[in-house]
């Protein structure tokens, strides 16, 4: 009986597109990215992709959600590794320092980021994406807490964890500010501290 080799499937274009969005954005920045700029980096036409799209906003949007969801699994799957919820927070304060992993290119993502913040001020549909991405990443941290908390590596008498997450999100976010802006004082080595510092007098982190 003769077989007939199955077609490959194709690659879902609206993913390629997300994909090869996400990293144009991270390279050229938000104000300064084009449809065509994305479409010449993908291979397909500008009518294409506002096909897919509609509009070059949600194209943004959208791609900027991609990159979070990519960051964040990429991270889980990280932090899963570790028995240890001390290790899993150390390394989430690893991550929220632009500039102190080399091998991480979290100048780039921040720097990204703070686009997004100025953006989101006038922007209503990137301020509500904003918004939750922000709230992910503290619920993610108190999560990491919630889980040192059961192994009883980290004090049952401490601070709620939804509120230690939220506190941890707004003092990475103001810190790393600052280090973008290459503030003498505040460098990645500065920040790193301050994190750590902090989460060992309120969460109960060890070095």
């Amino acid at each position: 009986m003769s077989t007939k080799t199955r077609p490959k499937p194709q690659r879902d274009r609206h993913q390629e597109i997300l994909e090869t969005a996400s990293r144009v954005i991270t390279e050229k920045g938000l104000a300064e990215t084009r449809i065509q700029d994305i479409a010449e980096a993908c291979g397909v036409s500008p009518g294409l992709i506002l096909y897919y799209f509609g509009s070059k906003d949600r194209l943004l949007v959208e791609a900027l959600t991609y990159a979070n969801d990519q960051f964040y699994l990429q991270t889980a799957r990280e932090l899963r590794k570790m028995p240890s919820a001390r290790n899993r927070l150390q390394r989430a304060i690893e991550l929220t320092v632009p500039g102190y992993l080399p091998e991480y290119n979290l100048l780039d993502e921040w720097a990204l980021w703070l686009e997004i913040w100025v953006r989101a001020l006038r922007d209503p549909e990137i301020a509500k994406e904003r918004e939750g991405l922000d709230r992910r990443w503290a619920q993610f941290i108190a999560e990491v807490i919630r889980y040192g908390r059961q192994t009883g590596e980290f004090p049952q008498n401490g601070h709620d964890a939804d509120d230690l997450g939220l506190q941890f999100s707004a003092m990475t976010d103001g810190l790393a500010i600052q280090v973008l802006l290459n503030d003498t004082v505040m460098t990645p080595q500065r920040m790193y501290d301050i994190c750590t510092d902090w989460a060992r007098m309120l969460i109960g982190l060890e070095q």
